[in-house]
């Protein structure tokens, strides 16, 4: 059925007959009925008002007896004959009424006004006695007995009455009424004894707080208030005082007496006790309480006044201090959102380094390095998640040599990254590099040799060679050299770069025919990666050497293996130099490149 009423379509047309508001509104005026006064009495003579009055109080006993419950019908009454001045006849009315709702505060409270209203202040008195007896948990029956005594002067009997009340243990306001009233009296001290009674029958927050404010504001003094504020750090238990409200409280109080550097040291105790500024934890770690949201939005709160406080009263580092613990928020955040995300670590790392700088403070910067290595990437397969987490260790160990000057702790840092990666898998041949030329810094070159040998064994590398072979060129040690070469080809064989620096090395120490053979062992290979490169080396050698018949064979050798035009050319060039024959022998080649791209018909090189 209901799917049925919501599919039908309503009519919506206008309705053939219009009704207007002003017309509803002046039917609505017609139809009202009109209103019937009660008569109004006269009365002429005491008969007439004896009768009036027996007419009314006949039927106020009416109503009474057809709801005798209602105490509306009590009150009505009574405050009749209290209108004709038959006090007895309102007190029996009252007296009546009890019989039957005793209990009831508002009916005691209506009593003890009558009386107070008509002056009867033992009768009042007598009333509200009995009253407090009989309910000593009404409060406003206290107030109301407390601020008769007070109006008629009664000092003595008020203070007796606020003492008798206060062993029932009221709440927060009752004990404030009294301290204000022995205030207004110019009875400080008895005031404060008070105040301390509250606090320690009531040891909470809320009732140190109430005292601190009312030193502060009634009694004006600031050093009972400061002392207020520093019990409830120290004598409250942990969930009482580990409040953000206490420390907002104390902070704002010793700003508003100008002790800025109090509210500062507060503000920044309450920064370290509840981390503000840094993203809640979803899961409390164990032996912590799960922080509520009204909690957690206080500290928030007072994370944002002691913002406000710093950019008023601070100093530079005060307020950098305050951007940092922010930036550090969010940055944990997204940290915690993401361990892997490398970005974010460089990013807070670099903050905190900079912080480091202005402020000395060099924990946060190790513990964050710390924290950053200690994400390893998911996979230990694919290199490409470990391109970016790799230079957290080396920034690290950069980190201890460049600004903490701590050789050995970065030297340590490198072989932890060099344990922690998967070299079977794959490997980093910088982190190699950087850790041997660490230990070359620390002058261990023996360190050095050997960490580079085992990087040959484990990764590999063509750079790993060369940087092998420069450190050991750059000591003189030649044998060394060949003896890297001889392993470097052995792994590389087709690399022509590596055939051409052994070349040039033997060159260099002028060993002519090592670097030849060098050269012609290098030509003989199979495969090569830039067998040009290889050749045209080879040639500028022997050209360099003078011998042009050696040189005018290497091209012939490799005419036979390829006839590129850029070869000709060269070969042209060559015969034209003072190593060729001449002018006659480079027309000759190019005669010679020209009639054998005729027959193959390479028309643009030719």
């Amino acid at each position: 059925m209901s799917s049925q009423n919501q599919a039908r379509v309503k009519n919506r047309a206008p309705a053939p007959i219009q009704i207007s508001a002003e017309q509803i509104l002046r039917e609505a005026a017609e139809r009202q009925e009109q209103h019937v006064l009660d008569p109004i009495v006269k009365v002429h003579d005491a008969e007439e008002y004896q009768s009036h009055l027996r007419d009314r109080r006949k039927h106020f006993e009416d109503n009474i007896r057809y709801r005798r419950e209602h105490i509306g019908n009590w009150v009505k009454y009574a405050r009749f004959e209290e209108d004709n001045r038959e006090f007895e006849r309102a007190r029996s009315v009252f007296e009546r009424a009890l019989e039957v709702d005793v209990r009831n505060p508002e009916l005691w409270l209506r009593y003890a006004e009558l009386e107070m209203r008509n002056e009867f202040i033992n009768r009042a008195r007598n009333l509200l006695d009995r009253a407090v007896q009989l309910l000593p948990r009404v409060d406003f029956l206290w107030y109301k007995y407390v601020y008769m005594e007070e109006m008629v002067g009664d000092i003595p009997k008020c203070r007796a009455v606020f003492e008798r009340w206060m062993e029932w243990m009221p709440d927060d306001n009752a004990w404030m009424s009294f301290a204000r009233f022995e205030g207004r009296g110019g009875h400080w001290d008895q005031a404060k004894k008070i105040m301390k009674r509250y606090a320690n029958i009531y040891p909470s927050s809320r009732s140190f707080m109430r005292f601190a404010k009312w030193a502060e504001y009634e009694a004006k003094d600031i050093d009972l208030a400061r002392t207020v504020y520093e019990s409830a750090l120290v004598e409250l238990e942990p969930e009482e005082s580990r409040q953000a409200r206490v420390f907002g409280r104390f902070a704002a109080f010793e700003e508003r007496q100008g002790e800025y550097e109090r509210a500062r040291v507060v503000y920044k105790h309450a920064a370290k006790l509840f981390h503000l500024g840094e993203e809640p934890k979803k899961v409390p770690e164990e032996g912590e309480e799960e922080v509520p949201q009204w909690e957690q939005d206080k500290r928030n709160e007072l994370y944002k006044a002691y913002i406000a406080f710093e950019k008023k009263r601070g100093d530079k580092a005060g307020i950098e201090d305050i951007v940092i613990t922010g930036q550090r928020a969010e940055y944990e955040k997204r940290v915690n959102a993401d361990p892997t995300d490398y970005d974010a670590w460089f990013e807070y790392i670099k903050m905190e380094e900079e912080n480091e700088a202005t402020t000395g403070n060099d924990k946060n910067v190790r513990e964050v390095y710390e924290r950053a290595i200690a994400n390893i990437p998911p996979s230990m397969e694919d290199k490409q998640h470990w391109r970016r987490y790799i230079y957290l260790w080396i920034y690290y160990a950069l980190y201890e040599e460049m600004k903490r000057h701590d050789l050995d702790r970065a030297s340590k840092i490198y072989d932890a990254c060099l344990d922690l990666i998967p070299h079977s898998k794959f490997s980093f041949s910088k982190i190699w590099i950087n850790a041997a030329k660490l230990h070359i810094r620390r002058k261990d070159l023996l360190s050095a040799r050997k960490l580079l040998g085992r990087a040959i064994g484990l990764c590999g590398k063509e750079r790993i060679f060369t940087e092998y072979i420069a450190l050991e060129l750059a000591l003189g040690e030649v044998d060394r050299c060949r003896s890297l070469y001889t392993n470097y080809l052995k792994a590389m064989p087709h690399n022509c770069r590596a055939w051409s620096k052994y070349a040039d090395l033997e060159k260099s120490v002028g060993e002519t025919e090592r670097c030849r053979a060098i050269y012609e062992l290098a030509v003989s290979q199979s495969a090569l990666d830039m067998p040009e490169m290889l050749w045209k080396n080879y040639i500028d050698f022997e050209i360099d050497e003078g011998e042009g018949n050696k040189a005018r064979a290497l091209y012939e050798r490799l005419l036979e293996k390829t006839g590129h035009v850029k070869v000709w050319i060269s070969y042209a060039q060559f015969e034209g130099t003072e190593v060729g024959k001449g002018i006659d022998a480079a027309r000759e080649t190019f005669q010679r490149a020209h009639d054998q791209m005729k027959d193959s018909g390479l028309k643009e090189e030719r």
